[in-house]
């Protein structure tokens, strides 16, 4: 069955649910792409950039000479600007600037950002900013002039901040997520009137910006300031460095924009999101009980729709005037609702030219909305659409679910750790998984984002065929990423563990393995595994070495710390451990033993060490005991499996014998 019924399906019973609405928001905007992206997708690619930063004067009505000063990193925004905001109970002060005599109001903890010294300026009055609410202004551009009977006022909320620009904001509702919630808020725009979004998809200005048409809103900074320079408004023109968000798929700056969209609602979720995640055990668990959960807090509505043409379509029907909206859950009830036979592609070059007849006499029938998926949708529905469920394997789906375990970088616990999350809660209110292990991000050697074009990393298939597996295993493992930080990749890195760890552990088995072919070449004695050292136990224990007691003893204390910490996904605590009884078996025991093995006992004291040691490789080597966590590339194993298990399936536990000729 195809995953796009799967993926309808998921998105019918939200909209059954009354989850799924129409309607606009202020979201993240690829202007390349011609697209909108949620916000976990603007999180993908932030960049430190230097942009313009400019304070413009908004001369007040009331008092012509007195201008209100009004800090910005996106001139492009000005024409749209419809308010001001200031906070509501910190202090303002009317100031005059010594040696031009301009008179200009700015929050008293901001004069630096105007005035170099404090001889430069006099205070003349100190005001709150309630005390200027609801005054107004010349603006800047007379594009809007007359259109917003409630606009160019100053307005107050506590979201403005002390510790950058002037303390005053312009606002252009449609270019601000803040803008547009203050704005609507105190009357200057209505839900249901015309945006003020005078660009086009491609980020270009439209009318009625008639100064600055067909210019792209990021190269039209320039003349925007040069145009308010010559009016007069433009008091200071700096650059300010910091980071900005890029479209993670084209590489260029996004921008916020107000767009028609179709939304989730996930908003009225947030205290059942919270319980699901809190029912959840990660690794390492700040991810989860901070970042995560911090996220999951602010949750807003979801925009699952994007103007692309690739992707799976929207399964929804609208009438020309809006009025009807039929949300298709299945290929056969399209077929059923559209008297058509049932298609088997869904493409958008299939689907589109379904019309569904309107219910009202005499209407024109729907047709579908041109959008198509976000793609988190589709990977946040995959638990699912992987098992065709509810359409097959119900019963299967619904003993495995939640699913024990998965794992992801860090940068997706607010993409597909979110997504999978918000639809398990709106579809069954449980979260989708029980385990998490959070892997940090393997960056290039100088930590920077690995990059095919940049070329800034080695062929992983190289490194595999230079250095071999295990050890690139052993040295990801054993780096900061199994515990969501980020790791530098060293190729060295690889090459000294081969050094420091596998050659020793591999020279140590060769050392034993020669011995025991000596031992059985020139005694006839031949040795397979006893996983219980049965003959070994019945000895007093007098008998015993006492370096064959600790480094069983070792072992075995190992082989129980590495099911605990496993059992609590802990990879990061189990290998160091590992790493450290490798060298004590090979830097202590085998060197303290080695005549022991070699010459010095009689037949069976040698029989009885290397049953000891043949144990110990077992069980480090990925044996049953171990439970295939760490099962070796090296043929040390088959090799120890080839000598002494040549008549044993890997399904059978063997018993070790002596066998003799």
């Amino acid at each position: 069955m195809c995953v796009r019924v799967l993926v309808r399906w998921v998105f019918k019973e939200l909209y059954s649910k009354g989850l799924v609405y129409r309607g606009f928001k202020v979201m993240p905007y690829s202007t390349a792409c011609c697209t909108p992206l949620s916000n976990f997708e603007m999180s993908q690619n932030y960049k430190d950039v230097v942009d313009p930063a400019i304070i413009v004067s908004f001369p007040l009505h009331s008092r012509p000479h007195v201008s209100l000063l009004a800090w910005t990193t996106t001139p492009w925004t000005l024409p749209s600007n419809l308010a001001l905001c200031l906070h509501p109970l910190l202090i303002y002060v009317h100031a005059k600037e010594v040696s031009s005599g301009r008179e200009y109001i700015l929050m008293e903890s901001r004069l630096e950002s105007v005035f170099k010294k404090t001889t430069d300026f006099e205070i003349l009055d100190k005001l709150s900013g309630m005390d200027l609410k609801g005054e107004s202004y010349e603006p800047l551009f007379s594009y809007f002039e007359g259109s917003f009977p409630g606009a160019f006022k100053v307005l107050v909320d506590d979201y403005v901040t002390e510790d950058s620009g002037t303390g005053i904001v312009h606002m252009a509702p449609y270019f601000g997520q803040d803008d547009y919630r203050i704005c609507l808020r105190e009357g200057v725009i209505k839900k249901d009137q015309e945006m003020v979004c005078p660009i086009d998809s491609k980020g270009h200005f439209v009318e009625p910006v008639k100064d600055f048409l067909g210019v792209y809103v990021k190269d039209a900074d320039k003349g925007i300031c040069s145009e308010l320079k010559k009016r007069g408004r433009l008091v200071h023109q700096g650059t300010i460095k910091h980071s900005y968000p890029f479209c993670w798929r084209s590489d260029t700056p996004l921008i916020y924009r107000a767009i028609p969209s179709w939304f989730i609602r996930v908003e009225p979720l947030v205290d059942r999101l919270l319980k699901n995640n809190a029912q959840t055990y990660w690794v390492p668990d700040f991810v989860k009980e901070k970042r995560f959960a911090n996220w999951l807090k602010d949750a807003r509505d979801w925009a699952v729709s994007r103007n692309r043409y690739w992707g799976t379509p929207l399964p929804l029907w609208v009438s020309e005037d809006g009025e009807e909206v039929v949300c298709v859950g299945s290929k056969e009830e399209l077929a059923s609702l559209s008297g058509k036979p049932s298609l088997s592609d869904l493409h958008r070059e299939f689907v589109d030219d379904v019309t569904i007849p309107s219910k009202r006499e005499g209407q024109p029938p729907l047709r579908r909305v041109p959008e198509v998926f976000d793609c988190w949708f589709e990977s946040g529905s995959m638990p699912y659409a992987q098992v065709h469920y509810p359409f097959e394997n119900k019963d299967m789906f619904e003993s495995c679910f939640p699913a024990d375990f998965i794992a992801e970088g860090i940068d997706q616990t607010r993409g597909w750790f979110y997504t999978l999350l918000v639809i398990s809660t709106a579809l069954f209110d449980k979260p989708p998984f029980q385990n998490l292990v959070v892997n940090g991000l393997v960056l290039a050697a100088d930590g920077q984002k690995m990059s095919k074009r940049k070329k800034n990393y080695p062929d992983p298939l190289e490194v595999v065929n230079k250095h071999g597996a295990d050890a690139l295993r052993l040295y990801l493992i054993n780096s900061p990423v199994v515990k969501a930080e980020n790791l530098r990749f060293q190729e060295t890195g690889v090459k000294d563990l081969i050094k420091d760890v596998f050659l020793p552990w591999y020279n140590a088995y060769r050392f034993f393995v020669q011995n025991v072919l000596r031992l059985e070449t020139e005694e006839r004695i031949r040795l397979t595994f006893d996983p219980d050292l049965a003959d070994l136990a019945s000895l007093p224990k007098e008998e015993w070495n006492v370096m064959d007691r600790w480094v069983l003893s070792s072992v075995q204390s190992l082989v129980g710390w590495f099911h605990g910490e496993m059992a609590k996904y802990r990879l990061y605590t189990v290998i160091p451990r590992l790493v450290k009884f490798i060298d004590q078996l090979t830097n202590w025991y085998v060197r303290l033993n080695r005549r022991r093995i070699k010459v010095w006992l009689t037949i069976s004291s040698r029989r009885r060490i290397q049953k000891v040691v043949c144990f110990i490789y077992r069980e480090k080597m990925g044996g049953q005991r171990a439970k295939g966590h760490w099962k070796s590339f090296l043929l040390c194993w088959r090799h120890l499996t080839a000598l002494w298990l040549p008549s044993h399936p890997s399904s059978q536990r063997p018993s070790f014998k002596i066998l003799r000729d």
